[in-house]
């Protein structure tokens, strides 16, 4: 067995969060402080993918927490195992936190409130801070947008995504761009589309850690800048199923369908974007001829 689990009771519980966590050592403890812990309605899972540091020891430090701790990396892989593919996580709503992410009071009830009232398939929380956070929260209510940090799934939408079997492509980055398009379609095409099936709640946020200017932040950013090149990539490949054939064509790996996109992807000519996006096509290029290979 791949995967060891710790404390906490299997029975249903109305709300299940899920804290999805790669590394997240410095930040987890604010994170899981940040939970109301001590409602019984609410069933915490902690899924600690791919780490190797200490933060499923820290998870596991918290009463009533059961910990997930599985070897194998990638957000949308881990997104499909506690989804899909565990037993006993079963509740009217599922809660959505990112490990580096801390929860302002009340926004849980307020995003499950947001599904009920509303019927809707997600629930968005907004960002709390940042340099930019005015910008995203005017844009995810203008939008209907959601991101991965904080937000929720109705227990409907996700039993019927269960039972269509619809999975995240595990080598996806980006989960919360595909989680977003298959609320607002109701899992078919794009020909379904609706933004009110995404209910952006104002009641819910989230604060994250801000970028601090030295050596490691720095490299840290190249990173996430290479990330969402290769996200803008992948969600070139991810909008052609979504207008075609639907979420039911998602391959288990988008790396087998590069060899057939990359030669129409260039990199953008905005110069924030040129070197980035230049690393990502680099990067994509060995994967598809790896993905080839097997």
């Amino acid at each position: 067995m791949d995967r060891k689990t710790s404390a906490s009771s299997s029975a249903v519980r109305t709300v299940a969060v899920i804290v999805l966590a790669h590394n997240e050592e410095r930040r987890i403890a604010a994170c899981l402080g940040s939970l109301p812990l001590e409602d019984e309605a609410i069933a915490v899972h902690v899924v600690v993918n791919g780490s190797s540091d200490r933060t499923a020891e820290i998870a596991r430090g918290f009463a009533g927490i059961t910990v997930h701790d599985w070897p194998e990396g990638g957000k949308s892989r881990s997104w499909n195992r506690i989804v899909l593919d565990t037993p006993g996580v079963d509740a009217d709503a599922y809660v959505f936190v990112d490990g580096d992410a801390e929860v302002l009071p009340g926004s849980i009830d307020a995003l499950v409130g947001a599904l009920a009232e509303t019927g809707a398939n997600a629930a968005s929380g907004l960002p709390a801070n940042g340099r930019r956070a005015g910008a995203y929260r005017e844009g995810i209510m203008r939008e209907h947008g959601l991101f991965g940090d904080l937000y929720a799934l109705s227990g409907n939408f996700v039993s019927r995504v269960r039972a269509r079997g619809i999975r995240l492509p595990k080598d996806l980055i980006g989960d919360d761009g595909l989680i977003c398009a298959l609320a607002k379609t109701d899992l078919e095409d794009e020909s379904h589309w609706d933004d009110r099936r995404v209910e952006p709640c104002a009641g819910a946020g989230f604060l994250c850690e801000p970028i601090t200017a030295s050596i490691s932040s720095l490299a840290l950013q190249a990173r996430r800048m290479r990330n969402y090149s290769v996200r803008h990539f992948q969600n070139r490949i991810v909008s052609r199923i979504m207008r075609s054939e639907g979420p039911q064509a998602l391959p288990e790996y988008l790396a087998t369908l590069y060899a057939e996109h990359l030669p129409t992807f260039r990199p953008r000519l905005d110069p924030r974007y040129y070197w980035f996006d230049r690393q990502a096509l680099t990067s994509m290029r060995a994967d598809a001829r790896r993905a080839g290979a097997a």
